[in-house]
C-alpha cells in the first residue's frame, strides 16, 4: 500500500493541463482563465457626476449662501455641450459627464431651485461627488490574471473592461463508468439481488459541481465484453473513472481487462480507509487511443471519499489551479481511538461555539456502505496512520464537504 499524500502526487503528475479555449464572458464565471486580461478601456472614461445635483464651479461657491443661474441639463448617456461659466450651473444627474468649465458638485438636497435662481445652501469639498477618469482602472491595465478562477464579480469586471471574449482552461471531460451485476439504475426493475447504483449519480454530480464536464458511460456488466465496449465510449475524454471492480478478487475485472493485469496499472492499493481498493493507470482502448484511468472503490462512501481526495485534486490540476488539499482544524468532541497503519477518514458532523472555535463531531458508526451518514457530514475528520488515540478536546485536521 502506498500513502495517501503519494497516490495523489502521481495522479496529478500523470494528467496534462487542459488546452485553452474561446468563451463569451457572459458564459466565463467557474471557468479558470488562461491568458492574463487587460482593460481595453478606461473607467470611468470622464469625470462623472456620483449624485443628483448642479455641476457649477467651486470658485463660485466660496460665499455661502450663493445664487447661481441654471444654464443646461446633463443626464447619464447624455452630456452639456456648453461651459460653465462664472456664477452658472448645469443640472446634472448620477453617472453624467462633467460639463467643461465645472470642477465641483452641489447635491440636489443643498440647494434650492426659485425661478432661474439657484441658491446653494451648503458647499461641497473641492472634489465631492466627483468621479475622477480612471478611478477604477486605466485602460492597458491587467486587471485579471491566468490561472484565476472567475467568480461573478470576475465577469462583470471584464465586461466593463470592454472584453467581450476570454481565453478560457477548457473544462476537463471526465467518463464515468459504474460496474457490477448487482447496480440497477434508479427507477428501473430491480432484481431479487440487485441494490441501486449510486456512485455514478454522486461522481457525475461531483465532476460537474467542481468545473468538468461528466460523462455518464453507465452500468457495465460482469463481462469482458460489455467492460471493453463500454470503456471504449470513454475514447475523446481526458479521464475514465470506473467505480467498482478495482480490487483483484474473481469478479474484480477492472484490473485484469482493462489494465491489462497490471501492465499498464500504476498502483492499485492505498493506505486508506475507506479507500484501499483504489487504481491509478492507463487504459489502451484500440486503434491506439488511450485514456488515463482512475478506478474507484465500489462502495459508495468510499467512491466520494476517494472522488474529494483524489478526483478533484485532479481535476484541479487540469486546470491549473492549486491541487493541494489544505485541512482546516477543528477539535473533537468525543475520545477517538488509536489508529492503525492506514490514513483514516471519517464523517462528522461540524459546528461553532460561541468563542469561534470549530467543533467536529464523529459519528458513531463508519461503515463504508453508509451513504446517509455521508449526506449528513459536513467534514471527513482525518486521522494520519498510526496517529495515537485523541481525547475529547483535542485537535483534529477536518476536510470540509460542503
Amino acid at each position: 500500500m502506498i500513502p495517501v499524500r503519494e497516490a495523489r502526487s502521481r495522479i496529478v503528475a500523470a494528467l496534462p493541463q487542459m488546452a485553452a479555449e474561446t468563451v463569451a464572458v457572459s458564459a466565463a464565471s467557474g471557468r479558470v482563465l488562461a491568458q492574463d486580461v487587460a482593460a481595453r478601456r478606461t473607467q470611468p472614461p470622464f469625470d462623472v457626476s456620483a449624485m443628483d445635483g448642479w455641476a457649477c464651479r467651486q470658485a463660485d461657491l466660496g460665499s455661502i449662501p450663493a445664487k447661481l443661474k441654471p444654464v443646461g441639463h446633463a443626464a447619464a448617456g447624455g452630456r452639456h455641450d456648453g461651459t460653465v461659466g462664472t456664477g452658472e450651473c448645469v443640472r446634472i444627474f448620477t453617472g453624467a459627464p462633467l460639463p467643461d468649465g465645472a470642477d465641483a458638485i452641489v447635491i440636489q438636497e443643498d440647494a434650492d431651485l426659485a425661478g432661474d435662481i439657484l441658491t446653494v445652501r451648503e458647499a461641497p469639498k473641492p472634489g465631492q461627488w466627483i468621479r475622477k477618469a480612471g478611478l477604477d482602472f486605466a485602460e492597458g491595465q491587467v486587471l485579471l490574471s491566468a490561472g484565476r478562477l472567475l467568480g461573478p464579480a470576475d465577469v462583470a469586471l471584464a465586461a466593463a473592461m470592454n472584453v467581450p471574449w476570454l481565453q478560457v482552461r477548457r473544462q476537463p471531460r471526465i467518463a464515468v463508468l459504474a460496474t457490477g451485476d448487482e447496480l440497477a439504475r434508479p427507477g428501473e426493475p430491480i432484481g431479487p439481488n440487485q441494490i441501486v447504483s449510486s456512485n455514478n449519480i454522486g461522481l457525475c454530480a461531483l465532476v460537474e459541481a467542481n468545473g468538468g464536464v461528466a460523462v455518464d458511460l453507465g452500468i457495465a456488466r460482469d463481462t469482458e465484453t460489455d467492460l471493453r465496449e463500454k470503456a471504449a465510449a470513454s475514447a475523446g475524454c481526458d479521464l475514465l473513472l470506473t467505480l467498482g471492480g478495482a480490487s483483484v478478487g474473481e469478479h474484480d475485472l477492472i484490473h485484469k481487462i482493462l489494465g491489462g493485469g497490471g501492465k499498464s496499472i500504476d498502483f492499485w492499493n492505498i493506505a486508506m480507509r475507506p479507500g484501499k481498493p483504489l487504481m491509478f493507470g492507463r487504459v489502451y482502448l484500440g486503434n491506439g487511443a488511450s485514456i488515463p484511468l482512475l478506478g474507484l472503490p465500489g462502495n459508495p462512501v468510499s467512491a466520494l471519499v476517494c472522488g474529494h481526495n483524489f478526483l478533484l485534486p485532479a481535476m484541479r490540476a487540469m486546470l491549473g489551479l492549486d491541487w493541494e488539499i489544505r485541512f482546516e482544524t477543528a477539535i473533537s468532541s468525543a475520545d477517538l481511538s488509536e489508529n492503525d497503519k492506514r490514513e483514516d477518514y471519517l464523517r462528522a458532523t461540524l459546528q461553532r461555539q460561541d468563542d469561534g472555535q470549530l467543533v467536529a463531531t464523529a459519528f458513531g458508526k463508519q461503515d463504508s456502505s453508509m451513504l446517509r451518514r455521508l449526506s449528513d457530514a459536513d467534514c471527513l475528520i482525518v486521522r494520519p496512520s498510526h496517529d495515537p488515540a485523541i481525547k475529547a478536546g483535542m485537535a483534529v485536521p477536518i476536510l470540509r464537504l460542503r
